[in-house]
């Protein structure tokens, strides 16, 4: 746990802080670093409940108050008024829709101020009544730090008699980035069963258990992908760039003095191939691809989407390193914000700050078809790395797209390609796809192997996007050429 975090709880406690929400699903962890805090603090009577089991931390009360919540918060009233205490409440925001503890509640908030004591309350997610609003000290539990998870997996591996090699500790350390701490001690448990010790046969587990947890996600979609860089047609500024960022990824990188980047905002029509860029992306870094659905970040409840958005936050950094690619962005976002009574802003304005100030080595692609309903603190410098607009491939990567295209099909294709490039002026990368598979339907239903003549029929017979929504790309470029993004190709003279 950072300094900063123990500083900020010691901080809460000793100023008579009467109530806190500790937002987190673990318990143990939570009951540790409050166990901690009380011995810095000196004094303080650390105290346990939960409906089942009732009071724990007094030898002649043990038990007291199971089964009625009420009862907790008044087993205070029992203990010496100048002995410090905090009680440590699992569960307990599920009673307090009861008028009787909410009440109760509110009359601690004032009288606890009055004395060393401090109630604590566990719990992933909350809904707080409005009565409590003013009430409750909302305090967010981090995972656990690189050095928290070195010392875990040290005690786990000397509690097992088969200490760990450094080099093994440093893999496993890293792995591990992003679990809970009840999450590692299952994943150790299982190794531990499996082959009586540590190391780095575990990789894979960890990696295993990451998946499962994106898998419990109804907002995040894990996606196996080969695509490659290869794959694409033309970019090859965009493929430079990210490239470059690549290697930031590196531990020299950090030695250097670079931060980990960000990530990036395709922008472009449809068809020009921005999501097997971001598929490309992660299957060249050799990373995870997690596809986020923006819309099911908008949940029916007040404030729950605020609390989806978090969730999601904390499973992509469990992946980390990984690609977290946010496709459509503009239909997640590009709306009125006052229609949803901000619900959307607030999401964002979350979001952003997430994306602005991560150390996880979580890299966002974000893809969107347009630009003219994005808000414009999304596209403010310094929210991504670089924007990048895709556009309809010229002459020269036309002619590489068809060619990828036929290959994939006809690995040792020679047809010519001069006519067809030439009738496909303004086609996307997936129109020209489309145009490979239209010739070979043709030839097929014929029962022969299609040529260049069934390429140039079935160009002539699409009609493109750069037809249909002519003005809508024109408006793009004009936005694009005001400085706002970069052009994902070379110049001609340097393609």
């Amino acid at each position: 746990m950072s300094q900063d975090w123990a500083d900020h709880l010691d901080l809460l406690i000793r100023a008579r802080t009467p109530i806190l929400w500790i937002r987190s699903p673990e318990e143990e962890r939570i009951a540790s670093l409050l166990a901690e805090g009380a011995r810095r603090l000196g004094e303080r009577l650390l105290l346990r409940w939960d409906f089942i089991t009732g009071l724990t931390g007094l030898p002649n009360r043990e038990g007291e108050a199971a089964r009625n919540p009420l009862a907790a918060l008044e087993s205070l009233d029992r203990l010496p008024i100048d002995q410090g205490v905090i009680l440590l409440l699992n569960d307990f925001h599920r009673y307090c829709e009861d008028g009787a503890i909410c009440r109760k509640l509110r009359n601690l908030f004032g009288s606890l101020r009055q004395h060393p004591r401090t109630l604590v309350i566990t719990a992933a997610e909350w809904h707080l009544p409005r009565d409590l609003e003013e009430c409750v000290t909302v305090l967010d539990l981090p995972l656990p730090e690189s050095s928290e998870i070195r010392s875990l997996l040290l005690s786990i591996a000397q509690a097992s008699g088969q200490p760990l090699e450094p080099t093994e500790l440093e893999q496993l350390t890293h792995s591990c980035s992003g679990l809970s701490e009840q999450r590692i001690r299952q994943v150790a448990a299982r190794g531990l069963a499996r082959r009586g010790r540590l190391g780095s046969d575990d990789l894979m587990e960890i990696l295993e258990e990451k998946r499962q947890s994106i898998a419990r996600s109804e907002l995040l979609e894990y996606c196996p992908t080969d695509a490659r860089p290869a794959d694409i047609g033309g970019y090859d500024a965009l493929k430079q760039w990210l490239e470059r960022r690549h290697q930031a990824f590196s531990d020299e990188a950090r030695r250097y003095g670079l931060p980990l980047p960000r990530g990036v905002l395709l922008v472009g029509p449809q068809g020009t191939g921005k999501s097997l860029t971001a598929k490309a992306i992660a299957h060249g870094w050799a990373m995870p691809l997690l596809r986020l659905d923006v819309g099911r970040l908008f949940a029916g409840l007040v404030g729950a989407s605020e609390a989806r958005t978090r969730d999601m936050i904390q499973r992509a950094e469990a992946m980390a390193p990984c690609v977290l690619w946010i496709d459509e962005i503009d239909k997640g976002f590009g709306g009125d914000g006052r229609s949803d009574g901000g619900t959307s802003q607030r999401v964002l304005a979350s979001l952003l700050t997430w994306m602005a100030e991560k150390t996880s080595a979580v890299f966002v692609v974000a893809t969107a078809n347009g630009v003219e309903t994005l808000p414009a603190e999304l596209l403010r410098k310094g929210r991504f790395d670089e924007i990048f607009l895709l556009e309809l491939p010229d002459a020269s990567e036309r002619r590489a797209i068809l060619d990828l295209q036929l290959r994939r099909r006809r690995p040792d294709h020679a047809l010519p390609l001069e006519v067809v490039v030439d009738r496909s002026e303004g086609f996307s990368g997936a129109e020209l796809e489309q145009v490979v598979i239209e010739a070979m339907h043709l030839a097929f239903s014929e029962g022969r192997e299609f040529g260049e003549a069934d390429l140039i029929g079935a160009a002539a017979q699409l009609v493109p996007l750069a037809r249909t929504a002519r003005e809508q790309l024109e408006a793009l470029k004009s936005w694009a050429n005001g400085g706002r993004a970069r052009p994902a190709s070379l110049p001609r003279s340097q393609g």
